[in-house]
């Protein structure tokens, strides 16, 4: 079965972090780039972040710049959203999306067109 499975939410008070996995099972990610979204609860899904086939390259939405980082482990088959400093606005549910062939890159921060996505992990953050 293919799926991608995120790992790694849960509560945080501001100004701290956390680090959320996502795994592939089934299929190998060095094909395909992540993509990260988050739907906070009444908003639409917004990009994150996204990270090219290599892993050399990687693109964020303002809202993260600088917080954020994007990385994959391919021999892992596993990339990861190390996030710091966090703030209440970045809570939300946190999606991972695999794109074959890496294309989906450079239409950042579009998410059509992502061929598998996992079922999401919680990321709140609060005092």
């Amino acid at each position: 079965q293919l799926q991608l499975v995120e790992s790694g939410g849960g509560w945080v008070q501001p100004g701290g972090s956390l680090r959320v996995s996502c795994a592939a099972s089934g299929f190998t990610l060095d094909e395909y780039a992540i993509g990260w979204f988050r739907q906070a609860p009444g908003k639409e899904r917004e990009g994150v972040s996204c990270i090219s086939m290599s892993g050399y390259s990687s693109t964020y939405a303002d809202a993260v710049k600088g917080r954020f980082t994007i990385s994959r482990d391919n021999a892992k088959n596993t990339v990861y959203l190390q996030m710091n400093n966090l703030k209440p606005e970045d809570t939300a549910v946190y999606y991972c999306a695999a794109d074959l062939h890496g294309m989906q890159y450079f239409n950042f921060p579009d998410s059509a067109g992502y061929e598998y996505w996992g079922q999401g992990t919680q990321v709140t953050v609060s005092s």
